[in-house]
């Protein structure tokens, strides 16, 4: 039974008197005695039969602090023990292998009161979390090979409550008190620093898990059935992942001790392995599908998507999750305006808003956290895909006017010198091959000051590494009958991330080159390499048309160019990048370059190489390497959403923090935006109920009607209905017409015409070139 199951046996409300009873009329000489006397009375026996003092007894001393229960003297005060340690340290291992074949005599046993102080010696020096005091059962390994230790492991009482566990296990409250001692905590690993030897950390995870059951078993009489372990941020669980282990979420912050919500730890990611295929019917638990496929509408109609998207936050408080979710449809209704501005609105729901975003900058209320479940939902969206394309590229949110806010940073300078104010975010988006957003999959910031400089190489290259990094931890969730693609700018030509790729093969990489490189003594350079020899195929390539723009302190001058066609020679090679950092080897890449072959006057032919870890074996594949690219232009439609008409630029607060908290729900809304509109155009057969309830249906049919119009049948005319509810006429220089009815439509056209019609002013079709 587990200690917080005795506590809470012994607080209930008839458990006092039965012992007072008891106190009343026997005689104890020490509280042991009296400790064995109440194990006896409600039976707090571990597996083998023996009572469980140590925790009855602990709950006999809250019960005289809160209570104030008449307990024996204590004979002698509580001394806390110290960990014996070896007077030095353990020695260093000697010409370990480097390979795991060659390890010779690798042994894994468990500690014993004669070697647990190589044990701790080891764990407090070399481990980076020091060592600590083990909690429930527990048992201690030593890795060894003769003569010298190379690891050791630790395992002990589970944490009492884990969400992201509890919801993968699928267990009731009572189940989970009744069955949490069969859930084991790896709470200690460690394979010394010095040693380095390939796949030596899953092989030795591997032994000891596979006696792990049997040792249990020989020492509290019970086998485990699953065990959980958590890696800190920066860690990627390599070893965990290689030994089977299933990551099934992250934690908030929270310890084990942390009764007033403090969130004094780190946010890890929690990992479980399974010790028994058969652990639920052991635990009688149902069978959960732990990787649901969703459709890219799913779940998006007014009356569901903000629980949808936002409703299992882990801001630390459900009571924050609940405000979260009732703030995002009042966000929707006041893009870019004060939502306060409307006397309709509800006034304690404002203020909660406000008290929501200005939590302190160290409380659960992050953007990761804001964006957790629309993530998770993100993942489950791309289950279903064959391709998904993870587009990364970053933009400039420009805040000069608010001189006020701080913690913002220099995102630029003008011809006057003058500095621009700002914030600098990066977007990993997720869409399908034909270009439908399937989710907001990251938000990345630099946290610098007004004091700091826009960002330089490295920054930049951190922003990239970061979010492929992200990717492919997303990537890990999704079977191997989903290709994922990561598709970056020339911003994102740097070796570093092609090296990192490398770690991450889940993840194939498609990336716009921007140096022409040298690839080798007497060869000619990248681009020249790449545009020699015969044309594979002649591709056509529809080019959207620019107007000119004059160059302003905003934004730099454009040419116009002409809306066109482009006939473009299709070329793919194989070349080897040579490394650019040390001790790294060339990779071998797969190159696609289009030229286009008579341009207009006055303007430079279309013209673009792409360096890709995609395999490309013949002009099929190539062309469809291009048409990947294609998609990349989607996220820059995202950010003319966001910005013109989320009009995140306008957002008026004081501090950067609760800027990046804005707009992290924005970023949620603005995706929405983009496909309900996407998906009556790409899909317009699919039925309207995934985007509109009921009453908002009758509503359109009854507007069809008035005009004369398409019914909505079907999600495309129901969308269609609502831009022309907004004032969109299908010409091409309309201007939005604000006509909000004065009955129950008015709401909805709030939440939903403005930004359908925003949507369709922009033109959002199928991604075209634009950047030349």
């Amino acid at each position: 039974m587990a200690q917080s199951h005795i506590c809470r046996t012994l607080h209930l409300e008839g458990s006092l008197p039965r012992i007072t009873a008891i106190l009343s009329q026997e005689q104890f000489d020490s509280r042991s005695d009296l400790g064995r006397r109440i194990c006896q009375e409600f039976r707090f026996f571990d597996p083998q039969g023996r009572p469980q003092l140590t925790g009855c007894l602990k709950a006999l001393s809250q019960l005289e602090t809160t209570k104030g229960l008449p307990l024996p003297a204590a004979r002698r005060p509580a001394v806390k023990s110290t960990p014996r340690l070896l007077e030095k340290a353990v020695s260093l291992p000697k010409a370990v292998p480097s390979t795991l074949a060659k390890i010779t005599d690798l042994e894994v046993m468990v500690v014993t009161d004669e070697n647990r102080p190589v044990w701790n010696t080891l764990i407090a020096k070399e481990h980076p979390q020091g060592i600590t005091t083990f909690a429930g059962s527990q048992i201690r390994y030593l890795i060894g090979s003769a003569p010298s230790w190379l690891g050791a492991a630790g395992f002990s009482a589970s944490a009492i409550r884990l969400t992201a566990r509890d919801r993968w296990i699928a267990w009731s409250e009572e189940q989970r008190r009744d069955q949490l001692h069969r859930v084991v905590g790896l709470s200690r690993f460690l394979i010394r620093p010095s040693v380095r030897c390939q796949h030596l950390a899953s092989h030795v995870l591997g032994i000891i898990l596979r006696r792990l059951p049997d040792d249990f078993k020989s020492q509290y009489d019970y086998r485990p059935l699953l065990v959980e372990s958590f890696t800190d941020e920066g860690y990627e669980g390599t070893c965990w992942r290689a030994a089977n282990f299933v990551c099934v979420g992250r934690t908030v912050g929270r310890g084990r001790q942390d009764r007033h919500k403090r969130f004094e730890k780190t946010v890890k990611t929690i990992y479980l392995y399974a010790l028994t295929p058969g652990w639920r019917r052991e635990l009688q638990v149902p069978w959960v599908d732990h990787a649901p496929a969703l459709e890219p509408g799913a779940g998006l109609n007014t009356s569901e998507w903000a629980e949808n998207e936002f409703g299992e936050a882990p801001l630390g408080d459900k009571r924050l999750t609940a405000r979260l979710v009732r703030s995002v449809p009042l966000l929707a209704q006041h893009m870019g305006e004060k939502i306060n501005a409307a006397p309709e609105n509800d006034l304690t729901a404002i203020n909660a808003f406000y008290r929501l975003v200005e939590k302190p900058d160290d409380s659960g209320v992050t953007v990761a956290n804001i964006l957790a479940t629309h993530r998770h939902r993100s993942v489950q969206r791309f289950r279903n895909q064959t391709t998904v394309l993870a587009i990364q590229d970053g933009t400039d949110l420009r805040f000069a006017t608010r001189p006020g806010c701080e913690g913002l940073q220099i995102i630029g300078r003008n011809q006057t010198n003058s500095k621009t104010a700002g914030i600098q975010m990066h977007t990993t988006m997720v869409v399908t091959d034909q270009g439908l957003p399937l989710g907001i999959l990251r938000l990345g910031f630099d946290r610098l000051t007004q004091h700091s400089e826009p960002s330089k190489k490295g920054k930049k290259t951190d922003r990239w590494l970061e979010g492929f990094k992200d990717t492919a931890q997303a990537a890990r969730q999704v079977s191997g009958k989903t290709q994922v693609i990561a598709v970056g700018d020339r911003e994102a030509d740097f070796f570093e991330l092609f090296e990192a790729q490398r770690h991450h093969p889940r993840v194939n990489l498609l990336v716009r080159a921007h140096h022409n490189r040298i690839i080798g003594k007497k060869v000619p350079k990248l681009f020249d390499q790449m545009s020699k020899g015969s044309v594979d195929r002649i591709m056509e390539v529809e080019i959207k048309g620019l107007t000119e723009r004059l160059k302003s302190s905003r934004q730099p001058a454009r040419s116009a160019r002409l809306k066109r066609v482009a006939q473009c020679e299709l070329r793919f090679r194989q070349l080897t990048l040579p490394a650019t950092i040390k001790g790294v080897a060339p990779i071998k890449l797969s190159t696609v370059h289009i030229k286009e072959i008579s341009p207009p006057e006055d303007e430079p032919p279309v013209q673009w190489h792409l360096l890709t870890t995609l395999e490309v074996k013949d002009a099929n594949r190539a062309q469809q390497v291009v048409e990947y690219y294609l998609q990349r232009w989607r996220i820059e439609d995202y950010f003319r959403v966001l910005k013109s008409g989320c009009k995140i630029e306008a957002l008026l607060f004081r501090t950067a923090e609760r800027l990046r908290r804005v707009i992290a729900i924005q970023a949620v809304i603005a995706w929405r935006i983009m496909v309900m509109t996407l998906l009556g155009r790409q899909s317009p057969d699919w039925n309207p109920e995934i985007m509109f309830t009921s009453d908002e249906l009758d509503f359109l049919n009854d507007y069809a009607k008035i005009y004369r119009l398409e019914p909505p049948a079907s999600l495309g005319p129901a969308v269609q209905l609502m831009a022309h509810l907004g004032g969109f006429r299908q010409r091409k220089q309309h201007r939005l017409q604000w006509k909000l009815l004065t009955f129950f439509g008015a709401r909805i056209v709030a939440i939903i015409v403005m930004p359908l019609s925003i949507c369709l002013t922009f033109d959002l079709d199928l991604p075209l070139p634009r950047q030349i």
